[in-house]
């Protein structure tokens, strides 16, 4: 079983401590890849990645982080592991961490995370599960540290549609910022109690507030942010007929945006599925601020695993 000590990123609450300094080394890095040094800094270390469900940014941004940080990336999909022919999480984590030094997984269920993170001895990032996907957050935090120089305390912070796991991140990641959050969520969809009710926590602390409501244009008259995502998630297809009725009145549209505050700014974190969650003129307008958000996804990352992974030789 891993040690004590052995640092995993399940949850962004996991980086509770480490986040607003991990914002700013995200910054340091995107700068320094743009003057041409790609900071390599942890040369000789490997990740596995174990991907169960298909990806563009993820992938992309996990493998390009660990070439500019001197490292390699080995992805394993679905059908390149033995676990596809019955064997153990357990096993693949205790035989992975033989070979590598960390590993990212992105997996259908959190309670396969959690046993990966269990028997793994080397640390394992969650790269989107069931219940989370803590990297798309710390991306989504860096794009808003960038556009308000580092402060967030007395922005709003508005997301309309599916709470579903990005969702659940982004309400303990706008709060463990100071970041008012606002979801217009329809009640049955909201994200679990336990993931709220420690955001609301967190918030307290920090001079916040976390709200949900039912009506996308109420909560829009406070936003500096709208942020959208899809509505059927991966896993949630068979329930696509019901979620496109239920979610008909949470378009993020032309409409909705001009009820938000001036200079309010528009995220997606991809892919967006046009015309439904959200429409072409919000996305391509000058308001979108989203393949901003999309390209952080590279810099958060090699920011996580500049943390995670060790120092080695060069």
């Amino acid at each position: 079983m891993a040690p004590a000590t052995k640092r995993d990123l399940l949850s962004i609450a996991d980086i509770e401590a480490e986040l607003p300094g991990l914002l700013v080394r995200a910054h340091e890095m995107k700068m320094a890849r743009r003057r041409g040094d790609p900071s390599g800094s942890r040369p000789g270390t490997n990740l596995a990645m174990i991907f169960e469900k298909s990806s563009t940014r993820t992938r992309t941004s996990f493998e390009v982080a660990m070439n500019d940080l001197g490292g390699h990336a080995l992805f394993l999909g679905a059908r390149d592991l033995q676990l596809g022919r019955g064997e153990t999480i357990a096993d693949t984590a205790r035989v992975l961490s033989r070979y590598v030094d960390a590993i990212a997984y992105r997996a259908h269920r959190a309670t396969d995370m959690a046993e990966l993170a269990r028997w793994a001895s080397v640390p394992v990032i969650n790269a989107l599960d069931d219940r989370e996907h803590p990297c798309q957050i710390v991306a989504d935090l860096l794009t808003l540290y960038e556009l308000w120089d580092g402060h967030f305390a007395g922005r709003t912070f508005v997301y309309v549609g599916d709470g579903n796991n990005v969702c659940a991140s982004l309400v303990l990641g706008c709060a463990l910022v100071g970041l008012d959050f606002v979801g217009a969520v329809p009640a049955a969809y909201r994200p679990p109690e336990a993931i709220r009710t420690r955001a609301e926590g967190y918030a307290r602390v920090r001079g916040s507030r976390i709200r949900f409501v039912e009506s996308p244009a109420e909560a829009a008259a406070e936003a500096d942010i709208l942020y959208t995502d899809v509505w059927v998630s991966m896993g949630d297809e068979a329930q696509a007929e019901s979620r496109l009725r239920d979610f008909a009145g949470y378009v993020l549209n032309e409409e909705l945006l001009a009820r938000a505050r001036p200079g309010c700014r528009v995220m997606h974190d991809l892919p967006a599925h046009r015309g439904l969650e959200i429409t072409d003129a919000v996305m391509d307008g000058p308001q979108s601020i989203v393949f901003d958000q999309a390209e952080n996804r590279l810099h958060a990352q090699k920011a996580i695993l500049e943390m995670l992974l060790p120092v080695r030789g060069r």
